[in-house]
């Protein structure tokens, strides 16, 4: 339970303490009062009115505090089952995502990372904000098979994703207009395929 919520919890109790007192009967308050200090002046029921309707307005306040702050905290921290629909979800997006290499060579485990990291919170849809999420990349990874643990801000689970690449040939692209030519320039096509399982790497 993050710290917005348990202050939602608190104000939703201290408002039931206040109905509780508004709804103590006066002749019991006046016996406490003479109990404690026989020769105090006796209260007028105007002082009681006024008492229950100073508290039945500030317990109103705080439900209605609270209830708009669940919702806040609702938006701003992720839930265990919103974490794990992003996450099975992303994990059948990029499922078979294929890329071409450029340049700089294919993708490597840190571009898995962003990747998946993106797509999880781009799935994360409801009231789950749009920021929160951590991937953390597991020991021995290599570009061509990786594991990461993915957690989020306010859930309690975590899910371990399983990338391997593979090349493809058939989704290697030649730009048109140079094919066949001397110095023809291909880029090679791979692959990815994504499982998924509940508990870290």
């Amino acid at each position: 339970m993050d710290a917005l919520t348990k202050l939602n919890v608190l104000g939703l109790v201290l408002s039931a303490v206040l109905l509780a007192m508004a709804c103590v009967k006066a002749d019991r308050v006046r016996a406490w009062r003479t109990s404690v200090n026989p020769s105090a002046p006796d209260l007028p029921d105007s002082a009681f009115v006024a008492a229950r309707v100073l508290f039945l307005t500030l317990a109103g306040i705080g439900v209605y505090t609270a209830v708009h702050g669940f919702g806040v905290s609702d938006d701003v921290s992720w839930s265990d089952d919103e974490l794990t629909s992003a996450v099975r979800q992303a994990s059948d997006d990029l499922d078979g995502y294929t890329f071409q290499a450029d340049d700089s060579g294919p993708l490597s485990f840190t571009d898995y990372e962003s990747l998946i990291k993106d797509k999880v919170t781009e799935d994360g849809g409801g009231d789950a904000p749009g920021y929160g999420v951590t991937v953390e990349p597991a020991d021995g990874n290599t570009d061509d098979t990786a594991s990461f643990t993915v957690t989020a801000d306010g859930a309690d689970n975590a899910f371990c994703t399983h990338i391997e690449r593979t090349r493809s040939k058939k989704d290697d692209y030649t730009p048109p207009g140079i094919a066949g030519g001397e110095g023809t320039l291909t880029y090679l096509g791979y692959r990815i395929s994504v499982s998924e399982r509940e508990g870290e790497c």
